[in-house]
């Protein structure tokens, strides 16, 4: 992209991510690719069977040098970690930047689901908020990166051709556009770059 901005992860203040069918095995990659002191916070989304304890946490902690961690209920939004949504919770931003898990209905059969994250998150934050959306099987975050790249934020979305499961990409482009769309090694190298 010729804006320099749009290859700077460090510079945002949160990173949102979005994944669903194939999205352990990116997120594997896209977290281990994170460097110790990375600075923003980082809070994901994955779709998780509601009724089945996630161990979700336990695998990315092994890969990724930032501690990692499943969210709590009105947690302070912490930059330097990882934060992922509870199974069978939607997981929020505040607008005093601390986190919430609502029990509202799903979306698009998913809770957690990526667009309550993105569009909660694209408030608080505006422009200094980098959403990512990779594989996946529905078109949840279609709407939130639409509320991210709305108010002034950057959205990085996974290639379709590269996804393991390409609908949700594919909806997402459809439906708001991206600041780049990129291979998953692409985002791995723009997350593990050092802040210039």
């Amino acid at each position: 992209m010729s804006d320099e901005r749009d290859d700077r992860a460090h510079t945002a203040e949160a990173v949102v991510m979005g994944a669903s069918a194939g999205g352990v095995e990116a997120l594997l990659a896209l977290l281990a690719a994170l460097p110790a002191g990375f600075p923003p916070a980082v809070l994901v989304v994955l779709h998780l069977r509601p009724n089945s304890p996630s161990r979700i946490v336990e695998l990315m902690a092994r890969q990724c040098a930032l501690p990692v961690s499943e969210a709590l209920d009105k947690q302070p939004v912490g930059g330097g970690s990882v934060v992922f949504a509870p199974p069978d919770y939607h997981l929020l931003v505040e607008p005093d930047r601390r986190l919430a898990l609502s029990v509202d209905p799903p979306v698009l059969y998913s809770r957690p689901a990526i667009d309550p994250l993105f569009e909660s998150a694209a408030a608080v934050y505006g422009p200094g908020l980098l959403g990512v959306l990779l594989t996946g099987a529905s078109h949840d975050g279609s709407d939130g990166v639409a509320a991210i790249r709305a108010c002034g934020g950057r959205a990085w979305i996974q290639a379709p051709s590269d996804a393991k499961v390409p609908a949700m990409p594919s909806a997402a482009l459809q439906r708001a556009g991206a600041d780049a769309v990129l291979t998953l090694d692409q985002l791995c190298r723009r997350f593990a770059a050092p802040a210039r």
